[in-house]
């Protein structure tokens, strides 16, 4: 069995959403002072690799620790669109190679590449995933969309959400989870019948939390 690390490490500094709460670290405690080294952070629910919850765009929508803990595990379809240019749409024929592998308890992984430009401006500009794809997808019964950029839906470098994140609210909305900026999705790929976990902190009442993702297979 192998295990692929697919999480971008949480660190001061580190490129966030736009107008999300950057990252900060301090020691609270220390072996020296303290007897025990404690690590003080502060950061936002969707920082590095995260998943989200129906609330994050839903009123109504489930909470993170309402959600069934089997949405954060399983095997993984990834779908190879390495051709994507910068800012372009992922469409359903794009999908075609992988969509007879789709349907419950799968996780359909998107590999685009992008996670090569994580901590540059370059990252914001990246391919994303049409609604009509997103409503197809949703179709097959999938409920788990993990992709290796900052969002599934087009990302405005102001933060702003005037495009309304259509593809979050289809798969929230069908009371799925997105996963957001997975890394090393190349190795998850070249692996025999990969599987797909990333479970979240347990934040009660969430809209999303940071998750350790990793692949496995062999």
């Amino acid at each position: 069995m192998r295990i692929v690390d697919l999480s971008q490490p949480v660190h001061a500094g580190m490129q966030v959403y736009p107008g999300d709460p950057e990252v900060s670290t301090a020691p609270a405690a220390t072996l020296e002072r303290d007897g025990v080294n404690v690590l003080a952070l502060h950061s936002g629910s969707h920082t590095g690799t995260h998943v989200d919850a129906p609330f994050h765009v839903l009123a109504d929508g489930a909470r993170l620790d309402e959600l069934d803990l089997g949405l954060f595990h399983g095997p993984a379809v990834t779908a190879d669109v390495l051709d994507r240019a910068p800012g372009s749409g992922i469409a359903w024929a794009d999908l075609a190679p992988v969509a007879d592998r789709l349907g419950p308890g799968v996780v359909l992984v998107l590999h685009t590449g992008w996670s090569a430009h994580f901590g540059t401006p370059a990252y914001l500009h990246h391919p994303w995933l049409t609604p009509d794809a997103a409503e197809r997808v949703v179709a097959t019964g999938v409920r788990a969309l993990a992709v290796d950029t900052l969002n599934p839906d087009p990302t405005f470098s102001t933060g702003s959400t005037t495009g309304g994140l259509p593809v979050h609210r289809v798969v929230l909305g069908a009371g799925g989870v997105i996963v957001e900026n997975l890394t090393n999705v190349a190795q998850l790929a070249s692996l025999a019948d990969p599987v797909l976990s990333f479970f979240p902190l347990p934040l009660a009442g969430a809209d999303g939390a940071p998750v350790r993702a990793v692949g496995l297979g062999t």
